[in-house]
C-alpha cells in the first residue's frame, strides 16, 4: 500500500489555505475556487486549524451567524489531528473511519504542512490498489 508521501506526489501541489483572521465568506470562496471541502488554517506557516463545509453548516448557518461577519478563527476546528507522510493509505483510512473525518493534514517531521488528504483521495487509492491485485490474480489464474 502506498504511503501518504507517494499519494501526495500524485496530487497537485496547490494547498487551499486561509489565515485565522479571514472571514468565513473568504474561506468559502477559496474552497469553491479550489473545488475542495476544507481549507487549512495557517498562521504564517504554522497549522492552527482546519475549516470545512461541516464547520460552516454546523457553526455558522445553524447558529444564525453571517459568513461575511464571522472570522474563521471563531468557528474552525482548532484541535487538528494530522498524519505524517510515511503513514500508509490504509492507516489514514482507519483514522478517518474511526474519527469520522473527511480531511487530514499531512505534516512533516518538523511540523510543516506538506499537504492534505481527503476521504476521496484515500478511497480512490484503495480502489486502485484492489484493482491491481484483482488484475494480478486474474493473470495468475489464466496464465
Amino acid at each position: 500500500m502506498k504511503t501518504l508521501r507517494q499519494l501526495l506526489a500524485s496530487k497537485s501541489g496547490l494547498l487551499a489555505t486561509v489565515s485565522p483572521d479571514a472571514h468565513v465568506f473568504h474561506a468559502l470562496q477559496v474552497m469553491s475556487d479550489a473545488n475542495v471541502g476544507a481549507v487549512l488554517v495557517l498562521d504564517e506557516d504554522r497549522l492552527v486549524g482546519i475549516f470545512s463545509e461541516r464547520d460552516y453548516a454546523r457553526k455558522v448557518i445553524l447558529r444564525g451567524k453571517a459568513s461575511k461577519d464571522t472570522r474563521v478563527s471563531e468557528i474552525m476546528t482548532d484541535k487538528v489531528l494530522y498524519v505524517t507522510p510515511d503513514q500508509t493509505v490504509d492507516e489514514c483510512m482507519a483514522i478517518m473511519t474511526e474519527k469520522h473525518f473527511r480531511h487530514l493534514p499531512v505534516l512533516d517531521e518538523k511540523g510543516k504542512v506538506i499537504g492534505i488528504v481527503s476521504i476521496g483521495d484515500v478511497v480512490k487509492e484503495t480502489i486502485c490498489a484492489q484493482q491491481f491485485i484483482i488484475e494480478q490474480m486474474e493473470k495468475y489464474i489464466t496464465g
